[in-house]
């Protein structure tokens, strides 16, 4: 199976001034995020405003996406809905532009019983022969893929990773101990980076590797060179950055980042709408005080 690495990344998705998608602003996007040390992209994920993309939009960044990658790093296409037919169709569309990978996010709204979530993941596995990562995110779908659930679908044979975002970390725990050994587990919050990785977990799909990457690639690389001191360090100074990107609706703080940084972003589609001003300027200085500049890198 495809290793997508440990700092996978939760792509934004750049839209013009007239809100339609930035193909050249894209290309730089991808450029910026390898060059900072993501070793995977997720396009069309929760932080890509995927809810408010058209089927025709998901498709173009995907195939985008994966022509500025260049092979570069994995590709996984975020292809799960509260639909499992629209779910399978998408999924099926997305292996054959020849993406590496599919994320699918937890059914939203249905609120689906252990059995119906079982049943819609796995129809999906079945109908596709891409590696698939299951995203657990209770927050924002309205129910919790329970540990027995996850455990289970951890036995398909294409399912081959989790991304947990649930914050219980009671949960995470149980995960990491029972899960099989070629199950990667992944942390779905950026906060949580450091405690996953102690309980057995492999990596994170981030937000704010964005903006940070190469802090997040060090801070992973100190705790596993056995420097838990440094990797406790590098998750405290990174830590307030983390919190200010969802002291609003996300991805609109990290776009505000973006465009601080010079890299490419615009706005966001309705009916999210862009930060409070005391948001962008708490996501500014915390960029100030990490030394980053417009170009995107450390002073």
């Amino acid at each position: 199976m495809i290793d997508f690495g440990r700092l996978m990344t939760a792509m934004a998705t750049p839209f013009t001034e007239d809100g339609r998608l930035d193909g050249a602003g894209l290309q730089r996007l991808v450029d910026h995020l390898i060059t900072t040390g993501t070793t995977a992209i997720v396009a069309a994920g929760t932080t890509g405003e995927s809810p408010v993309l058209s089927h025709a939009e998901k498709l173009r960044l995907f195939e985008l996406t994966l022509r500025y990658a260049d092979g570069r790093v994995p590709v996984l296409a975020g292809t799960g809905t509260n639909a499992t037919e629209d779910s399978i169709q998408l999924s099926r569309e997305a292996e054959k532009l020849g993406v590496q990978g599919l994320l699918l996010v937890s059914p939203y709204y249905n609120k689906p019983t252990q059995e119906g979530l079982y049943a819609h993941f796995t129809a999906i596995a079945k109908a596709v022969s891409l590696p698939i990562m299951v995203y657990n995110i209770p927050s924002r779908c309205g129910v919790n893929i329970e540990v027995n659930t996850l455990l289970r679908l951890a036995q398909v044979p294409n399912i081959v990773a989790i991304k947990e975002a649930s914050g219980n970390m009671n949960q995470i725990m149980e995960i990491a101990a029972f899960k099989p050994d070629d199950v990667f587990l992944y942390s779905g919050d950026d906060k949580l980076i450091l405690p996953v990785l102690a309980v057995g977990g492999y990596g994170v799909v981030s937000v704010a590797s964005h903006l940070v990457g190469t802090e997040i690639t060090q801070l992973m690389e100190a705790y596993l060179c056995g420097d838990v001191t440094l990797a406790a360090k590098w998750s405290a100074r990174l830590l307030p950055l983390f919190e200010a990107l969802f002291h609003s609706s996300s991805p609109a703080p990290l776009k505000s980042g973006l465009r601080d940084l010079g890299l490419p972003a615009g706005g966001v589609r309705l009916p999210l709408v862009e930060a409070p001003e005391a948001v962008q300027l708490e996501v500014r200085q915390q960029l100030e005080i990490l030394g980053k500049q417009p170009s995107g890198l450390l002073t």
